[in-house]
């Protein structure tokens, strides 16, 4: 076939240079004319040459579509108009626009040359091949989880066979009423049962119909319009990554409604996201007891009950990875237990920070923690272990310790963990002035130090950026690209992202606000590629200074020989540097 194309602007004439080169490979024989030629010229033209199609560009918007208009009148005059075939593409064009116009066919932004292609040749574009093609990703793979210092295995092994000694002729509210969920789960009748290890929140609940403050029940017709609404979507994804295939960004979620949580879910999956995570509100880590049923809160966090989890796994992509957290409540067990049933990918235990910055009692929580790594290595649920404590100030090499402690316990316990280091601007490094020249080298350090010690898989959070970011959204959205940056250049495994208002928000969190920040990812990695970033000779040496603080640590939580008492001591952290052991809880631990 023949074509002429014909770029209706006054400079811009890549696109159809591009098309010029896929008709050519085609075998089609092409006359490629140059910008700004006349119209008067190019109508001369086709009466001459009478091209099969006339393919027309316009990338500047102003008088596109009188100019269009124009020339379309011109090859009508002309008696070229039902001889010839007319298209027009570029910036300016919509395909509403083009049929207004009169022309065959038109292409915006983000056509595919398969697409002009396929139109062209008279057949059907194959959308299939067209459609971005994602899978579900093991974040665990490849990873032995070896101890690589003996000196570190010895004081690790240690810790955690004293924690596991100590453990296993004690349980909890939390332990007991997870035994009897499984049971119920399975069609057991022992509501009474579970009651007796509730607070009165949940009694009432359940037996006077009294939901607590600012919680509503959603209704089977909201339900109904819900599946509709979801079924009714269709997103094309993207892929965030250009060419690397790590790391995966993951969003936070927890509005409060399960139905606004599954529209933020859908967007970000739009947008290129390739898993979530879901908070719950922080009340609900301190009442013994879960709910249940299809429910809604007015407030940050997103209520856990079986219902509300299996709504949002409705609404989930194939692909997208799931995480439930469960790592800082009195009903951790039992959250690992329904995140399972629902169908999630991965879960979050670290006992350390929900002990001494989640206000969980160390004691409950160690029992807790415990029988919930057993729960998350029978369902082969993943764990990653957010060191969080650094935000409230607790030094890296400390809370890393922690982390580590945790990590190791969930492999004798045949779970599978994922460090979670800050990636941010803390206080530790505030108050040491760490960061003084760049925000690279201690970033790197922790990334340097974790690989030194353990092979394990690294998921940077909760989430990258957090406290370097002012409330200014395009100042956000370029401080997460950029730790995204650095996090591709390390090669990590996961990130965990926020909305740009996200850390800010005096309201509900805006869907806008998270595309701003996906787009700034996918920036990142389209800038950077497969190049990775320097740092400086100080990332080594911070790296250093990490080592040598998380054995200090654990050298001294193995002395003690007693993990729970070097939480309340400040062996993991001091209360001058920020770790407050919690209260909740406190007192429930019994002998079995």
């Amino acid at each position: 076939m023949k074509f002429v194309l014909f770029p209706l602007d006054p400079v811009h004439d890549v696109a159809l240079k591009m098309l010029n080169r896929e008709l050519v490979r085609k075998g089609h024989q092409v006359i490629l004319l140059p910008p700004d030629t006349k119209m008067e010229e190019v109508v001369e033209m086709c009466q001459k040459e009478m091209p099969d199609f006339i393919m027309v560009s316009r990338t500047v918007g102003y008088g596109a579509a009188e100019l269009l208009a124009r020339f379309i009148d011109m090859l009508d005059a002309a008696g070229l108009r039902d001889r010839c075939k007319v298209v027009v593409g570029g910036k300016a064009i919509t395909k509403e626009l083009a049929t207004e116009l009169g022309y065959d066919a038109g292409f915006g932004e983000r056509t595919s040359w398969d697409e002009v292609i396929a139109y062209v040749e008279g057949r059907e574009v194959e959308k299939e091949k067209l459609k971005v093609k994602k899978s579900k990703r093991d974040i665990t793979q490849g990873y032995t989880y070896q101890i690589l210092d003996p000196a570190f295995k010895q004081l690790l092994d240690k810790i955690t066979d004293q924690i596991l000694d100590w453990a296993k002729d004690r349980t909890s509210p939390a332990v007991e009423r997870a035994k009897i969920k499984e049971k119920v789960l399975e069609g057991e009748d022992l509501i009474e049962e579970y009651l007796k290890l509730c607070d009165e929140t949940i009694v009432s609940y359940f037996k006077k119909n009294l939901l607590p403050k600012k919680v509503r029940l959603i209704t089977r017709e909201e339900r109904k319009k819900f599946d509709q609404l979801v079924k009714s979507l269709n997103f094309d994804g993207r892929i965030l990554r250009h060419t690397l295939d790590k790391p995966l960004v993951f969003v936070q979620y927890g509005t409060g409604c399960p139905f606004m949580d599954a529209m933020h879910i859908k967007v970000s999956e739009a947008w290129g996201a390739d898993g979530v995570l879901h908070f719950d509100p922080s009340w609900g880590a301190r009442c013994e007891g879960l709910l249940e049923g299809l429910l809604a809160h007015e407030e940050d966090g997103s209520i856990i009950t079986l219902e509300n989890l299996k709504l949002i796994r409705s609404s989930l992509d194939v692909s997208t990875l799931w995480c439930v957290r469960a790592h800082r409540g009195l009903n951790t067990p039992e959250t690992i237990l329904l995140a399972a049933r629902a169908g999630a990918d991965l879960t979050k235990i670290n006992m350390v920070y929900g002990s001494l910055n989640g206000g969980t009692d160390p004691e409950r929580l160690t029992v807790d923690g415990v029988y919930a790594l057993k729960l998350a290595a029978r369902y082969n649920l993943p764990f990653d272990i957010p060191t969080n404590e650094e935000l409230g100030g607790v030094p890296a090499p400390k809370a890393f310790a922690g982390m580590l402690v945790v990590a190791h316990l969930g492999v004798k316990l045949n779970a599978k963990p994922i460090l979670k280091p800050l990636f941010c601007y803390s206080p530790d490094v505030m108050i040491n002035d760490y960061m003084k020249d760049n925000y690279i080298d201690y970033n790197v350090a922790k990334v340097i130090a974790l690989r030194q010690i353990m092979d394990a898989p690294i998921w940077p959070g909760e989430p990258i950026g957090f406290m370097t970011h002012t409330e200014d959204r395009i100042q956000s959205a370029m401080t997460t690209a950029l730790h995204a940056a650095l996090a591709s250049s390390l090669r990590l495994d996961a990130i965990t992202i926020a909305s740009t208002d996200e850390a800010y928000a005096r309201g509900a969190i805006t869907v806008s606000a998270r595309i701003d920040t996906l787009r700034a990812i996918a920036e990142a990695f389209r800038f950077f590629g497969q190049a990775k970033i320097e740092p400086t000779k100080r990332a080594e040496e911070y790296a250093q200074m990490i080592v040598n603080g998380i054995y200090e640590t654990l050298e001294k939580v193995a002395k003690r020989e007693d993990f729970v008492a070097s939480l309340y001591e400040g062996l993991f952290g001091t209360r001058e540097e920020g770790a407050n052991p919690g209260r909740a809880g406190r007192g429930t631990v019994r002998k079995c």
